[in-house]
């Protein structure tokens, strides 16, 4: 997610969303429509200053500052026709407190709504599974509960995904997600093509990817990313190949991937980089399966309140 800069130069006064209308396309290389440029404001994204703003309406003076938290992939992506229908149930929830609800994603289901606002994504369903569950023990509740998002899946990965219940712990578990403190562990499932790695000799075989990425198709296009020379961002993950094994006739092998940075399409991109693309991921030169076989095992953090060191595991599903 890249972070656009912008200050107000003039004197006059002028309303946010009139303001990146006129600023946001030139820095981001396209136009935006009037809907999503709307909704990146109400989903908390536009900061004025170092304070949150969700109003359109909201106005700026001389000297304001605004930047906006911009995720192309979720910018330009519409919804998919196969997005499953999804709510929230107590087996998925993998931890929960006062302070944060750590729940197990499914396949096929965004992590948050799209620009337009029109798309179910599992934000929503937590929302709604704690909203429904308060209003039995206080049934006259008008509002829903405040649910912070703090790092996201792609919408095919599976696994660990931890969601705040309050403002109060916003702060920590963005700079643990941030600074990377937060360990995350992946299992992919690979198709061996054009290896650049010696898998001949025993499993298992360790080896780290490492390079600067960005984004490398149109803006018109999917969101694709890749290796670049310059002007990209330092992404690295650690990897480990656990054993050969067969799945649906093909002969694969099973991952663990340990990024240590947290770039767009990270995993798929340096596996795929290495000749070791995730079955599934056509994007990066997967074979034709039923989903993309990446799963976010496991989450280790310190927790906002009480720094206990937690480590937060997610069954794996059928296939890996």
């Amino acid at each position: 997610m890249a972070s656009k800069i912008f200050n107000l130069k003039n004197k006059s006064k002028i309303r946010l969303d009139e303001f990146l209308r006129a600023e946001l396309p030139s820095a981001i290389g396209t136009s935006v429509s009037n809907s999503k440029l709307r909704r990146l404001i109400i989903s908390g994204n536009v900061y004025v200053g170092s304070r949150q703003i969700r109003f359109p309406s909201f106005v700026l003076f001389a000297s304001s500052s605004v930047s906006v938290a911009v995720d192309e992939e979720k910018l330009f992506f519409e919804k998919q026709p196969d997005d499953i229908k999804f709510d929230l149930s107590e087996k998925e929830i993998l931890f929960e407190d006062d302070s944060i609800i750590v729940v197990n994603k499914p396949p096929f289901f965004p992590t948050e709504a799209g620009m337009v606002g029109s798309r179910d994504n599992l934000h929503a369903a937590v929302v709604r599974y704690l909203f429904e569950r308060q209003k039995k023990t206080n049934p006259n509740m008008k509002n829903p509960p405040y649910v912070g998002i703090m790092h996201r899946l792609d919408r095919e990965t599976s696994g660990v995904i931890l969601f705040t219940k309050t403002r109060a712990v916003n702060a920590h578990c963005h700079d643990m997600f941030e600074n990377h403190t937060a360990r995350k562990i992946y299992r992919a499932v690979v198709t061996e093509k054009k290896c650049g790695i010696d898998l001949d000799s025993a499993l298992p075989k360790s080896f780290s990817v490492e390079f600067l990425m960005n984004r490398i198709s149109l803006k018109s296009q999917a969101a694709k990313w890749g290796r670049v020379q310059k002007d990209g961002l330092p992404s690295k993950t650690e990897f480990t190949v656990l054993k050969k094994t067969s799945l649906g006739g093909k002969n694969v092998f099973l991952v663990e991937c340990r990024p240590l940075t947290g770039r767009t399409h990270q995993i798929r991109v340096h596996l795929s980089s290495v000749g070791l693309p995730i079955l599934g991921d056509e994007l990066y030169g997967g074979d034709d399966f039923s989903r993309i076989m990446l799963h976010a095992e496991s989450l280790s953090f310190q927790h906002p309140v009480t720094k206990e060191n937690m480590c937060v595991r997610s069954p794996l599903p059928d296939g890996f």
